[in-house]
């Protein structure tokens, strides 16, 4: 249902001269479902994750009872609308602050995410924690890892967490690890415990640096993910293969700063099939961006800019990662730019070998402003959040849905 719904959204908007057209006649609706003011979060950094009752999940950067960032869920209520509930308010202690990434849910519905701040006193400049925490249980708000500043990393990314099929959590720290550029960690559940492993530590060189993104995992284990240094000093996707020793750090393609695109940001790199696709927050035609592809050709990695963003109606710098329905239209926001300056939510589609870009909604400031978070589907809509915007400038949680 999710999949065809979305899919004819696409197809119509990506044949209409105009986005503004295309809602008029299609009834193609923004709403905003919740406004983030203060004590209920503020300034929210990544998307959402549903359960399978429809209730949705994310977390605040800041704001909270305390003004150092929440977890939050959305309830979805009887005749339409969600109500919002705080589960967590963190305390710029051994909690952490500053929660920025996406969460993750495992098979039992415990979410699990990062904060970039505090944490451990090992640590004095705050160095982040992963955490867990059960949505239906009171209190169980659990620090899992305290990062130490020292070979394990710091700073855990906005891109999240990763489950593989055994139960081990994969993620990725901003700095420190072995020189300082960040590192690749795995954290194993044990009886009552977890044990972090450091999988890799970037150099900051031509092996990449500083992954603000987070890891995607295929079905043999291997990890994929993308940083904003590499051979050319502007990012570059790398790639961990799973052996019997351990893992393996290679660079897929390091990204040269023209057409091709630059900085590689939030979100999370998708694979569908043999194909990668991704973002950059910068290069391309105008500087403002790319969706790119990553594939295998006569032996090589051939990397594809699909679409440059221009600045303009189009929108610009795309900081997260792009989302895909099994039609294979790829949805995904721009921080900048569009109609009204304030961002927008976009679809690109193939047709006759070429790739294009639509509109789906323009923000206007009101319904929020500066999206950075990547979109996710759920039934047959699409769900986001802007950083700031909205009626009180906390940023929003918004929905778009096709008639």
């Amino acid at each position: 249902m999710q999949a065809k719904t979305l899919a004819f959204l696409a197809m119509i908007l990506l044949s209409a001269a105009s986005a503004s057209a295309v809602t008029e006649t299609l009834a193609v609706t923004e709403t905003t479902i919740n406004t983030f003011s203060g004590t209920n979060g503020l300034f929210p950094t990544s998307g959402l994750i549903f359960d399978a009752s429809g209730n949705a999940y994310g977390t605040t950067e800041n704001g909270g009872d305390n003004f150092y960032g929440s977890i939050y869920q959305l309830t979805p209520i009887r005749g339409g609308g969600y109500s919002q509930s705080v589960l967590y308010s963190f305390t710029n202690g051994a909690d952490g602050a500053y929660p920025s990434g996406p969460l993750a849910m495992d098979g039992s519905g415990n979410l699990y995410g990062t904060a970039t701040g505090a944490g451990s006193t090992a640590c004095n400049n705050g160095c982040g924690t992963v955490f867990k925490i059960t949505p239906s249980k009171s209190g169980s708000f659990q620090v899992i890892y305290s990062f130490t500043g020292g070979t394990d990393g710091s700073n855990p990314a906005f891109g999240g967490l990763v489950f593989d099929k055994s139960g081990n959590l994969f993620g990725t720290t901003e700095l420190s690890g072995s020189t300082g550029a960040g590192t690749v960690f795995e954290l194993s559940p044990g009886r009552g415990s977890w044990t972090e492993t450091t999988l890799h530590g970037f150099q900051g060189g031509n092996d990449a640096g500083y992954p603000l993104m987070g890891l995607t995992i295929d079905p043999a284990g291997n990890l994929y993910g993308a940083a904003v240094r590499g051979q050319n000093g502007v990012g570059a996707v790398y790639w961990l293969k799973k052996t019997s020793s351990g893992y393996e750090e290679s660079v897929l393609y390091s990204f040269q700063g023209g057409n091709d695109g630059a900085y590689p940001e939030y979100g999370a790199l998708i694979i569908k099939g043999k194909t990668i696709y991704g973002t950059t927050a910068g290069g391309g035609a105008s500087n403002q961006g790319v969706v790119y592809s990553l594939a295998l050709s006569n032996g090589k990695i051939v990397e594809t800019p699909l679409y440059s963003f221009t600045g303009g109606n189009d929108g610009g710098q795309p900081f997260a990662g792009v989302v895909a329905d099994s039609a294979n239209y790829l949805y995904g926001a721009t921080a900048y730019f569009g109609q009204y300056g304030d961002g927008v939510v976009f679809v690109l589609s193939q047709k006759n070998g070429s790739w294009h870009e639509s509109v789906i909604h323009a923000f206007v400031g009101s319904d929020g402003k500066y999206p950075l978070g990547t979109p996710v589907i759920n039934g047959n809509a699409l769900y986001g959040t802007t950083q700031v915007g909205g009626s009180s400038n906390g940023g929003v949680v918004w929905q778009v849905t096709a008639k």
